[in-house]
């Protein structure tokens, strides 16, 4: 990308796409990106919800539009890209945030569970990074950054679907990024681990739930969180514009891990 100076974060001159836009962790990254003048395209399949989000955002003066799309349909992606292209302006950043969580052991997770985190999680990530590589590549300049998860390191119990597609996803970016780096083209992943999002609350199934996150839970061969205390979704929105700017402009395929030591630095 175009050096703007070692302490630059994205601004106003680029644009960015941003999925999984109308809540959560993708909400944060629109507001992070926004309120520092970058214009953002908020794509997500849940159309109310984010004209909503959008609406307030706009009241807010923040530069921000709303284009509902499917990630996980080709030609949905393929449209709504061409139509930010045209109508926002040439897209320098991409947030693949859009994610799909459904829990449970193995032995019950359906064919269909299955074939929906990855259609979500892994094939979202394909179909919109190609589109948007595709325009980034004659321009010769653009970050693209994955939302993953530490459960795409480390074994979670009743989450093999989950982070399985997200370690598709993670290895996906990690790939492409050796594709398109002799374009100038960065691509990196950042790996949340328990965030305040309604992701993490649907997995809490007692009032007990945030102190299990907290301290772990043996039972499940899972550690807990040594800083003590869960993510906000801003937290991840920090690290995903730190490598999108230009002070990570020598970082690409990295792996990002933000879970407050949950994973052990896995």
């Amino acid at each position: 990308m175009t050096p703007r100076g070692p302490d630059t974060d994205p601004g106003g001159e680029e644009v960015a796409l941003v999925t999984g836009a109308a809540g959560g962790i993708g909400l944060a990254v629109v507001r992070a990106l926004a309120g520092r003048g970058t214009r953002v395209a908020a794509v997500d399949r849940e159309a109310d919800v984010l004209h909503a989000r959008v609406d307030g955002l706009r009241r807010a003066g923040l530069p921000v539009t709303a284009h509902p799309a499917d990630v996980t349909d080709p030609a949905s992606v393929g449209a709504v890209v061409a139509a930010v292209e045209e109508r926002v302006g040439p897209i320098g950043y991409l947030v693949n945030s859009a994610g799909l969580l459904r829990t449970g052991p193995v032995r019950e997770t359906s064919a269909r569970d299955w074939a929906d985190m990855f259609a979500v999680n892994a094939g979202g990530v394909f179909h919109v990074s190609r589109a948007v590589v595709d325009r980034m590549v004659p321009r010769r300049r653009g970050a693209l950054v994955t939302i993953a998860s530490n459960a795409a390191t480390t074994p979670r119990a009743e989450m093999a679907g989950y982070g399985a597609s997200k370690a598709a996803a993670a290895m996906f970016t990690k790939s492409l990024g050796l594709e398109v780096a002799r374009y100038g083209i960065r691509c990196n992943v950042v790996a949340p681990g328990s965030t305040e999002t309604p992701m993490l609350w649907s997995m809490w199934r007692d009032e007990e739930g945030r102190t299990r996150t907290l301290r772990g839970d043996p039972d499940a061969f899972r550690v807990g969180v040594p800083l003590g205390r869960t993510a906000q979704p801003e937290d991840v929105a920090d690290a995903v514009l730190f490598l999108l700017s230009d002070r990570a402009g020598h970082i690409t395929l990295h792996h990002l891990t933000v879970d407050g030591g949950a994973a052990l630095g896995a």
